[in-house]
């Protein structure tokens, strides 16, 4: 049966393993430097591990590089596997597989659109202070 608090704590600890492995490797890859490490799954086997992660633009006009991102990742995986291996401890080191985390900009999306919809909200507020009833005042008599 799988141990859910575990495959978490080990998922935290993974994490914080590969982003700081990250970290120290960026120096022979300069790709690196524009990753962020932003969550981590375990299987409940322990076996597999899957690294969340998102990707800056070298500049605020620049689209960042997914795919130059997914290819230096994939190229330093078995480096990041053995320190994940010789920090954990454990009988087996799950093997680790990258996926580009979206969260972040489906998250600014839905800001701008929440922005949007606060701004067209004054906007009607603003206009039914002004408003009067159309027809008479009193449409029962």
């Amino acid at each position: 049966m799988a141990d859910h608090a575990r495959a978490a704590r080990l998922a935290k600890r993974i994490q914080t393993i590969v982003a700081t492995a990250i970290e120290r490797l960026h120096h022979k890859d300069r790709r690196l430097e524009t990753i962020t490490v932003t969550d981590c799954r375990v299987t409940g086997d322990l076996h597999d591990a899957t690294v969340f992660y998102t990707v800056r633009g070298a500049t605020v006009d620049q689209e960042p590089d997914l795919e130059a991102a997914a290819e230096v990742l994939n190229r330093f995986r078995g480096q990041l596997r053995k320190t994940v291996g010789d920090q954990l401890q454990v009988r087996f080191t799950p093997t680790l597989s990258f996926e580009f985390d979206a969260v972040p900009e489906a998250s600014a999306h839905m800001e701008e659109l929440l922005a949007k919809a606060r701004a067209r909200d004054e906007e009607l507020a603003k206009l039914k202070e002004n408003a009067q009833p159309a027809g008479e005042a009193d449409p029962y008599k």
